[in-house]
């Protein structure tokens, strides 16, 4: 659920058919054409976004409609890979709609997300492990204020969310970031980190990998067409 996305149909982007369905009361449904780019509104889009998660459990249908207005959710997207209940058929799809719909909220059915290639998932659980405990930080020798260094989990991030057919919509933002100050070029491959991983992450492969998709990613945008380069300098666009 989100409280402030006035543009969920253009946020999905071209390559998404998920959407399927959507019902909101006339005063707030999107007017934006679906077709617009997720790269071209990917700063506007998550700026000042809210996300919410809830279940719907065993409440009433009355008592869960008159839960989402306290928390100010006036959007609910509907992420469910069945979207009915034998036991709770108050939250099936074609229900559930019409009482979101009087209470000025709208509903959307994103349907299931992209399928992931069992390949892609073993390699993506373990780098998924890191519990963001920032000691590969404390121990990498060039991690200081003045280098700006982001570390190797915020590496293995960029790799791990690369590698997700969702992800993969703003992977040439996180690359790009990834060639400025800070970025994946300041390790020292010192290995530290590896060693006091207490989720035996493979700190090293990622940055090794992330460090080509830079470098690919580069010598790519060095020969680019030059209309291609400036479209990528349009509002909300690298």
């Amino acid at each position: 659920m989100t409280r402030s996305v006035s543009d969920l149909r253009g946020r999905a982007g071209p390559s998404d058919k998920r959407l399927r369905t959507e019902f909101c009361p006339a005063a707030s449904k999107p007017t934006h054409r679906p077709s617009r780019p997720v790269e071209r509104r990917a700063k506007q889009s998550y700026q000042n976004l809210i996300v919410l998660t809830v279940g719907h459990s065993t409440r009433t249908l009355k008592k869960f409609v008159a839960l989402l207005p306290v928390y100010g959710v006036d959007q609910l997207i509907d992420i469910r890979t069945i979207p009915r209940s034998r036991y709770n058929p108050q939250f099936n799809r074609d229900v559930l709609p019409r009482p979101l719909q009087e209470a000025g909220i709208c509903y959307w059915d994103l349907g299931v997300g992209p399928r992931i290639d069992p390949a892609v998932q073993e390699q993506a659980y373990p780098l998924s492990r890191c519990m963001s405990c920032c000691l590969c930080m404390e121990v990498r020798p060039q991690f200081t204020e003045p280098t700006r260094f982001v570390g190797a989990a915020i590496i293995n991030q960029v790799r791990l969310f690369n590698l997700h057919p969702t992800g993969a919509h703003l992977r040439h933002e996180r690359l790009t970031a990834m060639m400025s100050d800070g970025g994946v070029h300041e390790c020292s491959y010192a290995q530290n980190c590896v060693q006091i991983s207490p989720k035996n992450i493979a700190l090293t492969a990622s940055i090794s990998i992330v460090y080509g998709q830079v470098m690919k990613q580069a010598i790519g945008d060095l020969f680019q067409k030059p209309e291609l380069t400036s479209a990528r300098k349009e509002p909300g666009r690298r």
